[in-house]
C-alpha cells in the first residue's frame, strides 16, 4: 500500500520560513513527476510546484522567487522550501506523486499539512 506523508507545517509570521518534507512509502518501483499543491479557505486546490525525476521544475506566478521544490529520489522524497510568506500563503497544503509499482501505475495524494500565515 503506496502512502504519502507530509510533515513540517505550523504558524510563522509573515517574512518567515518552512519547510515542508512530503515521503512516499509501500509498494514503490519508480517515482516520476511530483508536486505541491495547496488549497487555501475558500478557494479551490491549486498547483504550487512541480518537480520531474529528472529535476525540471514548474512554479505557480504567485510563489516564483520565494519557493524552491527539490527532492531525492534515492529517499523517495519530495520538499518545498518556502521563503518570504504571506498571509495569503497561508493554505492546506498537499503533496502529489505518480507511483509506479511492478505493474501499474498511478497518481497519489497526500493528507495534507496546514501552513498558516500570521502575525
Amino acid at each position: 500500500q503506496v502512502q504519502l506523508v507530509e510533515s513540517g507545517g505550523g504558524l510563522v509570521q509573515p517574512g518567515g520560513s518552512l519547510r515542508l518534507s512530503c515521503a512516499a512509502s509501500g509498494s514503490i518501483f519508480r517515482i516520476n513527476a511530483m508536486g505541491w499543491y495547496r488549497r487555501a479557505p475558500g478557494k479551490q486546490r491549486e498547483l504550487v510546484a512541480t518537480i520531474t525525476r529528472g529535476g525540471s521544475t514548474n512554479y505557480a506566478d504567485s510563489v516564483k522567487g520565494r519557493f524552491t521544490i527539490s527532492r531525492d529520489n534515492a529517499r523517495n522524497t519530495v520538499y518545498l522550501q518556502m521563503n518570504s510568506l504571506k498571509p495569503e500563503d497561508t493554505a492546506v497544503y498537499y503533496c502529489n506523486a505518480d507511483i509506479w509499482g511492478s505493474t501499474t501505475g498511478r497518481n497519489f495524494w497526500g493528507q495534507g499539512t496546514q501552513v498558516t500565515v500570521s502575525s
